[in-house]
């Protein structure tokens, strides 16, 4: 199969560059790499400049095509005609050798597969068990350290056995990140657009939404759940890579934590058009939770400032739930 890549920046051309550099020594090389640069100047293209990557076409977008979405978008448009398979990865990643092999080898295991995720190896620390302890989260013969939040959650009963990768009727579920890394290809039906790919023909008739614009928080979840109704999502733990957080271009935690919560209902109702009241009560409990874990948080870390301004962001996004929902597009 023949495969493109996509990598959206904004701002980041000494992340980016670390990228390329692991991009050049894969085991399985992409027929075109596409750079799709929302900076505000030109260090980025200067940097690739320096390099000589094979197969790589950068373009440099103005403001009308700046942001994540519309970056992705715009690349999508850019692709050649003979790609099968079009990737994307966030430019502060870092892969393993044989992380596109891997990727790509799914597709001819899965042929019904419309779109494969990569797995992050550098967030969570995962030990091999039979079983996982109340501190604990055990998953397919693995375990990793259950976070606070999660361990209040379900004494609260705000938490449900969903697997990890799927969306409980009153969404917060577990993320792919409860995956674990066994190399097997789990089901799922979000995928992290950070670390993603899809089949060229999913783009004929979809694309990443415009309500997600600038930084795009959870546009990757509302893309991978419209595309589940349509077709079967994969998440390979064998395509390994590693992601180091860069902050630059990151929004401030008000605005973050605005985000949060009004994407995160956005995206809950792109799944469950009408939920339940009971479904409605949870997922507005664990809103509040939230704020107050985060308020918590003002006292118990040093990164004070941080949590309140991102506590009031998320209190802001969720009373403006009360008079002004977003429109959800399907």
């Amino acid at each position: 199969m023949k495969f493109s890549l996509i990598i959206c920046t904004y701002m980041r051309p000494k992340a980016l560059i670390t990228l390329l550099n692991t991009v050049a020594v894969q085991t399985l090389y992409p027929n075109e790499i596409l750079i799709i640069d929302g900076s505000l100047n030109h260090e980025t293209k200067e940097a690739i400049e320096t390099h000589n990557y094979k197969n790589l076409s950068y373009y440099l977008v103005c403001n009308d095509n700046r942001g994540l979405t519309k970056q992705r978008n715009f690349g999508i448009k850019k692709v050649s005609p003979y790609s099968d398979i079009i990737c994307f990865l966030d430019d502060d990643t870092v892969l393993e050798a044989d992380y596109f092999e891997k990727l790509i080898e799914t597709y001819t295991v899965y042929p019904k597969a419309s779109s494969v995720g990569g797995y992050i190896t550098n967030e969570v620390e995962w030990k091999e068990a039979q079983e996982g302890n109340a501190d604990e989260f055990f998953y397919d013969g693995w375990v990793r350290t259950e976070s606070s939040r999660f361990k209040l959650r379900k004494k609260l009963g705000l938490l449900d056995s969903t697997p990890p990768g799927w969306m409980p009727r009153f969404s917060n579920g577990r993320s792919v990140s409860f995956l674990p890394p066994s190399g097997k290809v789990y089901r799922v039906e979000q995928i992290m657009g950070g670390v993603s790919s899809y089949k060229k023909e999913v783009f004929l008739d979809q694309k990443f939404s415009k309500y997600f614009e600038g930084y795009g928080l959870y546009e990757d979840a509302d893309f991978s759940l419209r595309l589940a109704k349509k077709g079967k999502l994969y998440i390979n733990t064998a395509a390994r890579l590693e992601h180091h957080h860069n902050v630059a271009g990151r929004p401030n935690q008000f605005d973050y934590g605005k985000m949060v919560t009004r994407n995160g209902w956005y995206v809950w109702r792109v799944k469950y058009k009408s939920p339940k009241l009971l479904a409605r009560l949870k997922w507005n409990m664990i809103a509040i939770l939230q704020i107050k874990l985060r308020l918590l948080n003002v006292i118990t870390t040093t990164k004070r400032l941080e949590s309140l301004t991102e506590a009031l962001g998320r209190t802001y996004g969720l009373c403006t739930l009360i008079f002004n929902k977003p429109k959800v597009q399907r």
